[in-house]
């Protein structure tokens, strides 16, 4: 659905992407990552036909973003970061509007403003002025307007910024129900939402990619580090260098708590020193009153890869 072949965008003195290659399949749901200033929206502007890029080449559904670009549009739904809409018009009127804007046959916007109204849970609010609607209502209306000409491919930038926990929710769900019938390109910092609704992560740092997998194989594979949460009286001892001995262990951080002092350890990939930890603290007389470990998150893969140097 998606085919990009060393992609590289220059500006005056910054390269903000690097040839990029990658591809993303029809029917995938694939999370875009990466740290601000990465190159995700820049690479998406290019896809949905708002920058030419300096070299290179990007298709979508096997059309030519640059030589051929209304028809590969034809095929794309996009959300903006900030949805643009026409607040003085009402949602219906709006959506009917924009879907033959995007050349909905005459006879079919009526059905395709009603499907979309009902896929977004916007019904009870179809007949309101968009500028009295709540900023999740507006995030809906805008999902719904990427919608309505019936795309193969959504490119969706942050569309859970700014919504409360239900918000997100409704549209984490909408999201995941429509991969398989459609593809699904969305970028987002939220990382445990990538987890739940991605079959696959691209993570882009400093206009490169750092990794293409998914979220269960890059948590097996790449070198990220887990931690874990030692709460204990270790009276005067020098508690940190003892822990920092330990096989395993990467880094720790202390802070005091009253008579407690709190660590915060950073572990090796694939290592659980818990066992070491308490012997040490049994040998120490340390009186420890909590210790958790933490399994490796997706968040972990994404500060490994991102933090590297090259």
């Amino acid at each position: 659905m998606i085919k990009v072949e060393k992609l590289t965008k220059r500006y005056a003195g910054v390269t903000a992407i690097n040839n990029l290659d990658f591809e993303v399949e029809k029917g995938e749901i694939v999370g875009f990552l990466g740290p601000n200033g990465a190159g995700k929206s820049t690479t998406m502007k290019i896809l949905t036909g708002y920058l030419p890029a300096t070299s290179g080449s990007a298709s979508i559904a096997g059309f030519d973003v640059f030589e051929q670009s209304i028809e590969a549009r034809k095929r794309l739904g996009y959300l903006p970061e900030n949805t643009p809409l026409y607040t003085d018009m009402r949602v219906s009127e709006y959506l009917r509007y924009r879907a033959n804007l995007k050349g909905v046959a005459g006879r079919k916007v009526r059905q395709a403003v009603g499907d979309v109204l009902e896929l977004c849970n916007l019904r009870e609010v179809e007949h309101k002025l968009i500028g009295a609607l709540s900023k999740g209502y507006r995030q809906r209306v805008g999902l719904a307007d990427a919608l309505v000409h019936d795309p193969a491919l959504l490119i969706l930038d942050e569309p859970t910024i700014g919504l409360d926990p239900n918000q997100i929710r409704q549209v984490r769900e909408l999201i995941k129900n429509l991969g398989g019938k459609r593809t699904v390109l969305i970028s987002t910092h939220i990382l445990p939402e990538v987890e739940i609704m991605c079959s696959r992560v691209i993570v882009i740092h400093k206009g490169k990619i750092r990794a293409s997998d998914t979220a269960e194989n890059l948590l097996k594979n790449q070198r990220t580090a887990g931690s874990m949460r030692i709460e204990a009286k270790v009276g005067n001892d020098n508690a940190t260098a003892d822990l920092l001995k330990l096989p395993g262990v990467k880094d720790v951080v202390a802070e005091k708590d009253g008579d407690y002092t709190l660590f915060q350890v950073r572990l090796e990939a694939n290592t659980d020193p818990s066992e070491e930890v308490m012997n040490l603290a049994m040998t120490r007389h340390w009186g420890v009153r909590e210790l958790t470990r933490r399994r490796t998150t997706l968040e972990d893969v994404f500060v490994e890869l991102t933090h590297a140097d090259s």
